[in-house]
Order: C-alpha cells, then sequence, then structure tokens
C-alpha cells in the first residue's frame, strides 16, 4: 500500500490515531516538514513460531504405517 502523507501539524492533531492506525496497517507514514519527508515505518513482528523451519519427520504414505501388521514381529510376553 502506498504510504499515507501527512504535514506536521495534521500528525500533531492526531498522533496517536495515526501512529495506531500505522502498527495496524503496517503502513508507512509520511510526515512532510521544511520541503522534506520523514518517513515512519512500523517494524515487523516476528515470534517464535513464525521463525520456526518445516521438517518432514514422516517419510512416506501415513496410511501405510496406520495399516501395518505387526503381528509377525511382535509376541506377548508370557
Amino acid at each position: 500500500m502506498k504510504p499515507r502523507r501527512y504535514n506536521v501539524s495534521a500528525l500533531r492533531a492526531d498522533i496517536y490515531r495515526v501512529f495506531d492506525r500505522a502498527l495496524e496497517t503496517g503502513v508507512a507514514i509520511e510526515v512532510e516538514r521544511n520541503g522534506r519527508v520523514l518517513r515512519i515505518v512500523p517494524e515487523a513482528t516476528t515470534t517464535k513460531l513464525s521463525r520456526l523451519v518445516p521438517r518432514a519427520c514422516l517419510r512416506g504414505d501415513p496410511e501405510s504405517i496406520v495399516h501395518c501388521d505387526w503381528s509377525t514381529e511382535w509376541t506377548p510376553d508370557p
């Protein structure tokens, strides 16, 4: 999305609402002062779950394990 641009007076009037909206949407804010632009960008948040690397722990068809016959390999203790 395109950053929203404010002049200093408009930002000062609604600074908390503007910052909250930027945090919720992730859209940057541009503030213009004396012909120069300052960009405020929300930091990307990461969680432990988002940093997990997917790993394969089972290779093959899971259905073959469910219907596996172990009767020839296992004998109950007397």
